[in-house]
């Protein structure tokens, strides 16, 4: 039997507060990994995270306080 099984797997804090994602979709046949890819996306202080992962939820609300929030924004404008 095929079975299609996503996780995320490394969830990574950059020193400007972004929060790395890295998602695994694995095919599995009779519980035995076929194929495997991997995903990346990047939470940035300020996103909207109700979306992802419950652990990724949480160290979001833990790191993106309005002092990083506020900090991100600002580096990102051009000097």
């Amino acid at each position: 039997m095929l079975e299609k099984v996503t996780s995320v797997d490394l969830i990574e804090v950059i020193e400007n507060g972004c929060i790395q994602v890295r998602t695994k979709t694995a095919i599995m046949e009779d519980g035995v990994e076929i194929s495997g890819k991997f995903h990346r996306h990047v939470v940035a202080p300020g996103d909207d995270y109700s979306a992802e992962d419950a652990r990724v939820k949480a160290i979001c609300a833990a790191m993106h306080t309005p002092k990083v929030i506020e900090a991100y924004k600002a580096a990102q404008i051009p000097a």
